[in-house]
């Protein structure tokens, strides 16, 4: 391997131990932001990790056909102290800043669809319970104003049936009840026959 090759590996680990801090700081703003639960921290540590050393792996193979050497680890330590020594900081500011905006987005995102879509649909719904409610209403009184007369009517035409099917008053005559009715229903199949 010549020097050339060493210098450009060494330069791509130290970019790959600053790009791994960024990621591990923006990782850590989002995680303390969103509040994950405690559970999951440790899948996502892991996930990071794993995401980490597969881009390591990738830079080194990209630079130098992966072959480890003593300056490779020196590169990605010096390359993630840099990082945190000087640029740590920013890059918290910066992500919180970026889910400050993402959420304000959010925001009004949300609060768009509620005054478009929501609150109209709440106010037809509104509507409609109102108008079927007064349609309800109307036709309560228009069934007393219709029906009463009408019921009245019917209860006028049907009286002279009526009078002739009575019940007996009294329950003490049950034994002549049944003939009774007998010769009350035969005198009303006979009212009828006689056209």
């Amino acid at each position: 391997m010549n020097l050339e090759t060493q210098w450009v590996t060494l330069l791509w680990m130290l970019a790959s131990g600053g790009i791994m801090g960024i990621a591990f700081d923006s990782y850590r703003v989002v995680s303390g932001q969103l509040r994950f639960p405690r559970w999951s921290i440790h899948a996502l540590d892991l996930l990071y990790w794993a995401a980490a050393a597969l881009f390591v792996f990738r830079a080194l193979y990209h630079s130098n056909q992966g072959e480890l050497r003593f300056y490779v680890f020196l590169g990605l330590f010096l390359g993630i102290w840099i990082y945190f020594l000087f640029l740590s900081v920013i890059t918290e500011r910066f992500v919180l800043m970026l889910m400050r905006i993402v959420n304000k987005i959010f925001r009004f995102i949300v609060r768009t669809i509620e005054i478009m879509i929501i609150a109209p649909l709440k106010w037809l719904i509104k509507m409609v319970r109102l108008l079927l409610g007064f349609v309800w209403i109307v036709l309560l009184f228009l069934g007393r104003v219709t029906l009463l007369p009408v019921w009245k009517l019917l209860v006028w035409v049907f009286r002279p049936i009526w009078r002739k099917l009575r019940i007996p008053e009294g329950w003490d005559k049950v034994q002549h009840w049944g003939a009774m009715w007998r010769e009350r229903v035969m005198r009303w199949l006979r009212w009828f026959n006689k056209e």
